[in-house]
């Protein structure tokens, strides 16, 4: 068996025709600046041309809808295994959750297919079905016990019930019990027709005994010759219990269909709440958002209708009001409660805003996509939340439906897990062996990979890009495949450097399987933990793509040509520069959310701010969950209506239900000393090829006019537009200006290829054939943002922005780079990029998501360089991380813990990093302090060198 991958040629991308050899079952690290060619090399060559070769090997009518699929860009490539990528992208799906995903719950609805009690979800009674001689044991064992063996003639019903007295007389019973009185059959009961009432048959009165047990068997098939229920009575204590040969609850009468393991799934009918349909919430109309009270009817105050597509609907309702008597030229906000009430709800013939909303939504598509806004996601009534229906609910094991136990956090589920499997019969082990194994190894993954303060309910699209990557590795653990290439991004995103540790531990399992495993990596723990570590650069973009490096850490560390070795070796590194003093602070109180409880803290203005942590501690929540929407609230910014629109007004009880009810709790003060909130995190800045850093940052809108003042143009009559691929006219109609035709797969997920007519260019001919210093609009969009750079030397306007891009450390990608091939690092730094290229004449608090995805130390360099650049002109950054790096940096640190999920929700440490390094409460403070010290090392060791 070859112990090698061996690329020859490579030139995917910026790779200059290299040749690389990658040794099997190890850990590789791939390191360089970003835009190298790291990612080409693992995700666009390895990992694609090994599935490539797998769906060649897929019959011929499987291959005709991939047959585009294009080889990559080398000459050959020899000891290429299976490949499977684990990188850091989210389902959006929200049926897709940790539990579905990894498995887990597939495993879990056979485990309460097989083991569940059932109870009934009206009374709690427990739902047995028992067979005839079942019933009569259990009641044989009743010794020495007087009782009643009775059968149900009606329970709760409406009726006088006289026929059915006459046919049980006739047929020889002698007595019933109506309504908890004994009569005969001689002398029964007159029954008010219009009541309910409760009537059984006494079928036989036993003392239980040896000798009884003939008669026992006798009464219990006497009382189930014409019912399904035998009801048994201790005359001594009244107390009465029930049988039932049906999979139902005899007291509600109440039937439950023989369950399987599709009816404990929310995506499947036979599982899902029918009113939420598995997904566990509906959607409500937020009427506190649909008037501007500060506007008059006539002046558009019903927002969804004051567009001029909708003038039909606003002339109806303005109609309507006038013709009710209200005034439809005062603001809103002045008009009376009642007259308020009629608006919302309607009189008479007409039926009032809300309704008529709620049509335009299920008719318009336009107008459910312009008002998305003026619906909100809320708890379904009928499930609470639990996505299931009221049957697969009732069904327990150790007291606890299916839903429940997923919503523990993850380290809980596997307790309950390991104590269920200690307490099972032998029968019930034999069942439940090989899915409570699977449960019980997958959930000890998912703990081993810091994973535990999730649950297994917890929605996939909820979860940050490194969560989401150990989640997915957690699944390809679970396999025990061997023999295969694991292609990872990044694995030690969103991990606390105490959590990379684990995270190693677990790779190396993977490895030891018979794997391999690739990383894309910037995490120094991970890169010096690895068997072989492959340097990419020296820089990035055009100057990139080659081997600057390879072999094993020392190798690395002494190589000259290593960039990556230098900062791992200290010859490099990033200085901690002096310290901001601060005097004005937002002051947090009584925050309330997800895990934080009742939390105040004081964050600093005008400097840096790191909000550190280990996972699940509750910093994403304290800045995008509660600071971001409380302080846009609070400034009154990027308000789509006017605040007034929001607030609360006791219009009529009715209308509670429909208001926006906050999920977190809390208020700010000294909120006037922010007048802008811009949140900037790895979110993409578009989902489809149409999208581009040019066209995200405007700097597009200046090339185009620029090319429609080319003397070309004006002759043929250009205007900018012309140039713009997103409307008709100069663009390419085949693709509609993507450059790339969406094939649909069957089986798999949209594939993107070049489009035939225009070769990706976009453009028309026409368009095409206008040129500016001999490159026209397609060469340009094809131009990194270092040549474009260089191209528009003498445009200021364009090239000021383009400059910024490139302080940024973004000058390797291309102008028109589609925005679903970019890292959520460098959509980030794009979004940043936009904002330096419109600075701000506002105090403005910038949020950032962990800035260092996808950053080499020479990248972060240049990113602190330029958050700098923002606090030094007055305003304040606060920044969500885990490097150490960028921590070391900050003038101010908040450290939040102790642990994650409802371990953490605290503050542990706050103060200057030197503080924190010296909080032996802080786990971030530990690893800090050593980074500060290993910085004095290598000080002391380059002012040595220097001397001799």
């Amino acid at each position: 068996m070859q112990d090698h991958i061996f690329i020859k040629g490579a030139r995917q991308h910026n790779l200059k025709n290299i040749d690389i050899k990658i040794p099997k079952f190890k850990i590789v690290s791939f390191v360089g600046p970003s835009g190298s060619g790291k990612s080409t090399i693992v995700f666009d060559i390895v990992y694609a041309e090994g599935q490539r070769r797998y769906i060649e090997s897929l019959s011929a009518y499987t291959r005709q809808f991939l047959e585009k699929l294009e080889k990559s860009d080398v000459d050959y490539i020899t000891g290429l295994s299976p490949s499977i990528s684990i990188d850091q992208k989210l389902s959006s799906n929200s049926r897709s959750t940790v539990g579905t995903t990894t498995e887990i719950y597939d495993y879990m609805r056979l485990i309460w297919a097989n083991l569940a009690q059932y109870y009934c979800y009206n009374c709690g009674r427990k739902i047995e079905q028992q067979t005839p001689q079942a019933i009569i044991n259990k009641i044989s064992q009743l010794k020495g016990k007087k009782i009643l063996i009775m059968r149900p003639i009606a329970i709760n019903k409406k009726g006088e019930f006289s026929q059915e007295f006459n046919l049980l007389a006739k047929q020889g019973f002698v007595r019933i019990i109506a309504d908890d009185i004994e009569y005969t059959l001689d002398d029964p009961p007159k029954l008010d027709k219009n009541k309910k009432h409760t009537i059984f048959l006494v079928v036989d009165r036993i003392v239980v005994n040896e000798d009884s047990k003939e008669r026992v068997q006798q009464s219990i098939e006497l009382a189930l010759k014409n019912s399904k229920t035998v009801y048994v009575k201790d005359i001594q204590t009244n107390a009465i219990e029930v049988f039932s040969t049906e999979f139902s609850c005899p007291v509600c009468n109440i039937n439950y269909s023989p369950k399987n393991a599709q009816s404990f799934s929310f995506n499947s009918p036979l599982g899902a709440c029918p009113v939420c349909n598995g997904l566990g919430f509906v959607n409500k109309l937020r009427t506190c958002a649909l008037i501007n009270e500060n506007l008059s009817i006539k002046e558009g105050a019903i927002i969804p209708f004051s567009k001029p597509r909708y003038a039909k609907a606003q002339n109806y309702i303005i109609q309507k009001c006038i013709s009710l008597g209200i005034d439809v030229y005062m603001p809103f906000k002045d008009l009376t409660t009642q007259q308020k009430d009629v608006v919302y709800f309607g009189s008479g013939d007409f039926d009032g805003i809300i309704s008529m909303v709620e049509r335009f939504f299920e008719s318009d598509p336009i107008f459910a996509t312009q008002n998305a806004f003026l619906h909100k996601s809320v708890v379904c009534p009928d499930c609470n939340g639990f996505r299931l229906n009221k049957e697969s609910l009732s069904a327990k094991i150790e007291g606890k439906n299916i839903i429940e136990v997923t919503n523990l956090r993850i380290d809980e589920t596997l307790d309950f897990f390991k104590n269920l499997e200690k307490k099972l019969d032998p029968t019930q082990k034999q069942i439940a062996k090989n899915p409570l194994n699977e449960i019980i190894k997958r959930l000890q993954f998912l703990v081993d990979l810091n994973l535990d303060y999730l649950s297994l309910s917890r929605s996939t699209a909820t979860l940050s890009g490194g969560e989401a990557q150990r989640v997915k590795l957690a699944t390809q653990i679970g396999t025990s495949l061997s023999g295969v290439t694991y292609c990872l991004d990044e694995p030690s995103i969103g991990l606390h450097p105490s959590e990379t540790e684990k995270l190693i531990k677990i790779l190396k399992e993977l490895r030891d399987l018979g794997n391999t495993i690739l990383m894309v990596e910037h995490n120094e723990f991970l890169i010096k933990n690895s068997d072989y570590i492959i340097d990419i650069g020296p820089k990035s973009g055009k100057f990139g793509g080659e081997i600057c490096a390879e072999g094993s850490l020392d190798q690395i560390l002494t190589n000259e040509n290593s960039l990556t070795g230098k900062y791992l070796s200290g010859k490099l590194k990033i200085e901690v520069p002096p310290k901001r003093n601060f005097k004005d602070f937002l002051k947090l109180k009584n925050v309330n959310v997800h895990n934080i409880k009742n939390l105040n803290v004081d964050i600093p203005l005008g400097c840096l701010v790191g909000i550190s942590g280990v996972s699940g501690s509750g910093k994403s929540s304290l800045i995008f969950d509660f600071l971001l929407p409380k302080l846009k609230e609070k400034i009154n910014i990027h308000q789509t209506l006017n605040r007034e629109a929001f607030q609360e007004t006791d219009f009529n009880s009715k209308d509670n239900e429909f208001f926006d009810s906050s999920q977190s709790s809390g208020d700010i003060e000294n909120f006037q000393l922010i007048e802008r909130i811009i949140a900037i995190n790895q979110s993409p800045i578009g989902r489809t090829p149409r999208s581009n850093p040019a066209t995200y940052t405007s700097v597009f809108t200046d090339i185009r006019e620029l090319f429609a003042n080319v003397t070309q143009a004006k002759i043929l009559g250009f205007t900018p537009s012309r140039f713009s691929f997103n409307v008709a006219g100069g663009r390419c109609e085949k693709c509609k200006g993507e450059g790339y035709i969406k094939v649909e797969m069957q089986f798999l997920p949209d594939v993107y290829v070049l489009c035939e007519a225009c070769g990706g260019k976009r453009y028309n001919d026409a368009t095409l054939s206008v040129y500016y210093k001999d490159k026209n609009i397609a060469d340009v969009l094809n131009m990194s943002i270092d040549e474009a750079y260089e191209f528009f030397d003498n445009i200021p306007k364009i090239k000021n922005k383009l400059g910024i891009l490139k302080d940024i450390g973004l000058g390797y990608i291309k102008l028109g780079q589609n925005a679903t091939t970019l890292s959520g690092g460098e959509a980030q730094r794009i979004k940043l990029a936009k904002e330096l290229i419109t600075p701000p004449n506002k105090k403005t608090l910038y949020l950032f998501d962990e800035p260092s995805r996808g950053l080499h130390p020479d990248d972060i360099k240049k990113l602190l360089h330029v958050i700098n650049r923002l606090i030094d002109s007055g305003h304040s950054v606060i920044i969500i991380e885990h490097d150490l790096d960028i921590l070391k940096c900050a003038d101010y640190i908040i450290d939040m813990g102790i642990g994650g999920g409802d371990k953490g929700g605290q503050v542990v440490a706050k103060g200057t990093v030197y503080e924190i390094a010296k909080n032996p409460k802080s786990i971030t403070g530990k690893y800090l302090k050593e980074k500060l010290e290993e910085s004095n090392v290598s000080n002391r060791r380059n002012r040595l060198s220097k001397s001799f």
